[in-house]
């Protein structure tokens, strides 16, 4: 089991994951998104093969347009 901090949440998996399978299972789409995880920028080139870790914390940030 994988257990980690999502934006704050607490959110357990039954297996491990990419930073790509993390954002697809969580509903964020498109491409003005920035991830960190525990405090560092994973590049959107890296997301593929990133992967996320037990107790790790993760931050995506997704940019809304506005007028």
């Amino acid at each position: 089991m994988l257990i980690i901090s999502l934006n704050d949440e607490k959110i357990e998996f039954e297996e491990s994951l990419s930073v790509i399978l993390l954002l697809e299972r969580q509903g964020f789409q498109g491409d003005k998104i920035a991830l960190a995880i525990n405090g560092s920028f994973v590049p959107r080139s890296q997301y593929a093969e990133t992967s996320i870790n037990d107790g790790d914390e993760v931050d995506v940030i997704q940019a809304v347009g506005g007028g």
